[in-house]
């Protein structure tokens, strides 16, 4: 009965969702409220429900002050002269071209938003494709794929999302795939090298000036700071090494170096509160579906939802690959973003995954981590189920279809080469 409950609630979940019936946010805290009430626990659903908050509580704190921190970098100008730079060095070179976006579009993705990058990275670099007579599915897929590679910090949405619905750090789930990311990353500037040389084929080398200054409203040019560059990407590297070294918990982190880029780079009051409300529009939708995720989460587990739909699959999980969940989920987790959503793959079919596999002896957390090198990381930005899908190719001007048929092999081969590296290193499980 409970396990049945739990499939109910699930597929009422993803149901919802994926046609757009609910808000992910009413979905996640009415359909198990609804259910948990009929399954009789109504004397403790609000006890589960704050549980789940508690456990989710540090990922939300950590990724809300995480957007509004790079939001503020970004304000300052801390990516320009990078970008300024990049430019200088293409001169007009396609290759040169290719590989500047692929860095350009890493490095903006630092702040764990595709939204951000894409609006940061396609409108500053269109200008120059489009002089240079470059394809635009080019620049649409290559900041597809360097914003999905690094969608997989720990304060990006997949990894929090992964580490919220277990009740795991997303810093554990992230650092022992370190190695496996850095093959990805060299992986991707091959990709990005074999790309620009065909685009260097086909149009040439031409010579070409281009100002990331030109579109530029007066307020925007007010809030820039270019003469602390300098102090803030030192800023920056202290905060990535202090979270990398786990020094101090990740929300303290987040939380005390925003407040430092708000005395660094805005000593007014004014200017401080202004920031804040600017960079609060990004960062109220995601911190409500982590504490919503929370309420998912804690009901199913405090009524044992999750555990009894874990033991169903197993009696259906021949015993021959129940230790291999790990590496199978991995090789297929790209393609999973084209069928679910982040929040109905992390707070829906992940965790039973994790269950199962956790009762042949798999630890729950190599699921999270064979999870997260596809699903809505490097799959998000050719996903029809994300807004920053159509925000990407709306912006390059393209279509879906070119752009999935462009970007689809690239971004599946990256997973895999990941998968491949991170079995071979023993960090998920394949056998």
């Amino acid at each position: 009965m409970i396990a049945l409950l739990g499939f109910l609630t699930i597929g009422i979940f993803l149901y919802t969702i994926l046609l757009k019936k609910l808000s992910v946010i009413v979905a996640l805290v009415f359909i198990p409220t609804i259910f948990g009430l009929i399954g009789g626990f109504g004397a403790n659903i609000g006890t589960y429900m704050l549980e789940g908050l508690m456990l989710v509580a540090p990922t939300g704190i950590m990724l809300g002050f995480a957007i509004l921190y790079f939001g503020v970098m970004n304000s300052a100008g801390m990516f320009d002269p990078i970008l300024s730079r990049i430019l200088k060095v293409v001169k007009g070179d396609p290759l040169k071209v290719v590989i500047g976006t692929l860095i350009f579009a890493v490095i903006a993705q630092l702040d764990g938003s595709g939204a951000s990058t894409f609006l940061i990275v396609i409108p500053a670099l269109l200008p120059l494709y489009d002089k240079l007579g470059m394809s635009r599915l080019v620049l649409a897929g290559v900041v597809g794929l360097g914003a999905g590679l690094m969608n997989i910090m720990p304060w990006g949405g997949p990894t929090a999302r992964a580490g919220s619905a277990l009740g795991i750090d997303p810093s554990e789930i992230f650092i022992p795939l370190l190695p496996s990311i850095g093959v990805g990353l060299i992986w991707l500037f091959f990709v990005a090298y074999w790309i620009g040389k065909k685009e260097r084929k086909r149009v040439g080398i031409q010579s070409v000036k281009y100002s990331i200054d030109s579109d530029l409203t007066e307020e925007q040019k007010r809030l820039k700071r270019p003469k602390l560059f300098i102090p803030n990407v030192l800023l920056t590297i202290i905060t990535l090494v202090t979270l990398v070294m786990q020094w101090l918990p990740l929300p303290v982190i987040f939380i005390i170096s925003f407040v430092l880029a708000l005395l660094l780079n805005y000593p007014n009051v004014k200017d401080q509160m202004y920031q804040v409300e600017l960079q609060a529009k990004g960062m109220i939708s995601v911190i409500t579906i982590i504490f919503s995720a929370g309420i998912f989460t804690g009901i199913l587990t405090g009524t044992g939802m999750i555990e009894a739909m874990a033991v169903t699959l197993v009696s259906i999980i021949p015993d021959q690959i129940g230790g291999s969940l790990p590496g199978l989920i991995a090789l297929i987790s790209m393609p999973l973003s084209l069928v679910f959503t982040p929040d109905a793959y992390y707070y829906g079919v992940m965790p039973i995954l994790a269950h199962s596999a956790d009762l042949y002896g798999v630890p729950p957390i190599e699921v999270a981590q064979a999870s997260v090198l596809g699903q809505m990381t490097v799959g998000f930005p050719l996903s029809p189920l994300t807004a920053s899908t159509f925000l990407l190719i709306g912006l390059a001007q393209v279509e879906l279809g070119d752009h999935q048929k462009f970007m689809f092999k690239w971004a599946f081969l990256t997973t895999i080469v990941m998968a491949i590296f991170a079995i071979l290193t023993g960090v998920i499980s394949a056998w």
